[in-house]
């Protein structure tokens, strides 16, 4: 039988107020990882591939990834696209989060690899909802553990 393996969930939001919000109700529904948080595509893909630390024996896997699209720096598709085409990152499930709802959009996102693609609802309760229900998902998903 295999050992549960704690993961680590980078989210990747530049608007902060999202990011607490997305925090709390993974928090609320029972999610305990380690949860860090970066504001766009470049510091995602840095602390993917270790670029700012002196040694890659600290970097984190196996992780989660829940990205917005909408980013400065490079935008989701982006990091999307240079995950899934390294060898290093191409199994980490990712989670697009996104307000956009475009079908266009969904499909690329799709494409490029994502795992799950969810829209934020505008209004704060069906987004706190929508979170909550990540997290109770998040809690029963199984990922690689990279070995």
């Amino acid at each position: 039988m295999n050992k549960k393996i704690e993961v680590d969930i980078l989210l990747v939001e530049d608007d902060p107020g999202h990011a607490r919000l997305i925090e709390k109700n993974l928090r609320r529904a029972r999610i305990h990882n380690n949860i860090d948080i970066v504001t766009d595509g470049r510091q995602a893909l840095d602390y993917m591939f270790c670029r700012n630390d002196d040694s890659t024996s600290d970097c984190v896997n196996p992780l989660l990834v829940l990205l917005d699209l909408n980013l400065p720096v490079l935008d989701g598709y982006q990091v999307l696209e240079k995950m899934k085409s390294d060898e290093r990152t191409k199994s980490i499930p990712v989670v697009v989060l996104t307000t956009t709802d475009d079908a266009r959009e969904i499909k690329r996102c799709y494409e490029l690899g994502c795992n799950v693609y969810i829209t934020k609802p505008v209004e704060y309760e069906r987004f706190a909802e929508a979170i909550h229900k990540l997290g109770l998902f998040l809690s029963v998903v199984t990922i690689p553990n990279g070995e």
